[in-house]
């Protein structure tokens, strides 16, 4: 359960069954003394339930003011800014200040791995990433570690995830909510090395999936192929040649 359509959550998964880890879908049901998770709690028969009430508006708001104030202050540098769950919640409880001061968790970026970055410090502990890769992707690469205050979502041992048995599924990516975990990108880089050597060829080559999944991205949902639209922004981002890995990639297993 979502709370209601215009409620956002930040631990629910499509197809999986409910963690209860987030607490935004907090409701009030009569008879309760306290509040309880809507998404693991059982329905019943006569149950009254009060979805937005001011005890719970309240303790939305208050949950994602304890997830700032242990979140790491970049928003305006992040790579998510813009597009982040954490943000879209914040504007949508009405948060505007982070009362609560004091110790914040520290961890060390991981940037081992030649596909994706890990920034712990960005971590709200939704655990979507890790259900993403133990029950969807069977992999298992990273989990939660410690307890309490100093927990971490981490590969084993605290290795960089470069030595894990993580295959750069890039799914965790997906799942996250927010900029704990990107992709790592030379785009930015090879297109200002063309213009600071004019002579060099930029080449860029991409999945055949990508011509259909990028639609998603940008709300083009059922539109088909947009291989063309796809070459024209690459044409336009300082390519000289655009390629498709249409058969190859399908070989690539």
């Amino acid at each position: 359960c979502r709370v209601t359509d215009s409620v956002r959550v930040l631990c629910h998964m499509p197809g999986l069954p409910p963690s209860g880890a987030c607490r935004i879908c907090v409701v009030e049901v009569e008879g309760r003394p306290n509040l309880v998770a809507s998404c693991a709690y059982p329905a019943g028969e006569g149950m009254k339930v009060k979805t937005n009430s001011a005890r719970v508006r309240h303790s939305r708001k208050t949950v994602v003011q304890l997830l700032l104030a242990n979140h790491k202050q970049e928003c305006a540098s992040c790579i998510r800014n813009g597009n982040c769950e954490l943000e879209r919640l914040s504007r949508q409880t009405g948060v505007r200040d982070v009362p609560y001061t004091g110790e914040v968790r520290k961890a060390n970026k991981d940037v081992s791995n030649p596909s994706i970055v890990r920034d712990p410090e960005k971590c709200i502990l939704c655990g979507r990433c890790v259900r993403t890769c133990e029950e969807i992707q069977s992999v298992g690469a990273i989990d939660f570690t410690d307890r309490g205050f100093s927990t971490l979502v981490l590969p084993a041992f605290d290795d960089g995830l470069n030595v894990t048995e993580c295959v750069n599924c890039g799914q965790c990516v997906m799942a996250c909510p927010t900029g704990a975990l990107h992709e790592r990108t030379a785009v930015r880089r090879r297109l200002n090395a063309r213009g600071e050597d004019p002579e060099k060829i930029v080449v860029f080559q991409h999945a055949p999936a990508i011509s259909v999944s990028i639609g998603e991205e940008f709300g083009i949902g059922g539109s088909g192929d947009l291989t063309e639209k796809l070459s024209s922004a690459f044409r336009k981002m300082g390519a000289d040649y655009v390629f498709d890995t249409s058969f190859s990639a399908d070989l690539a297993r």
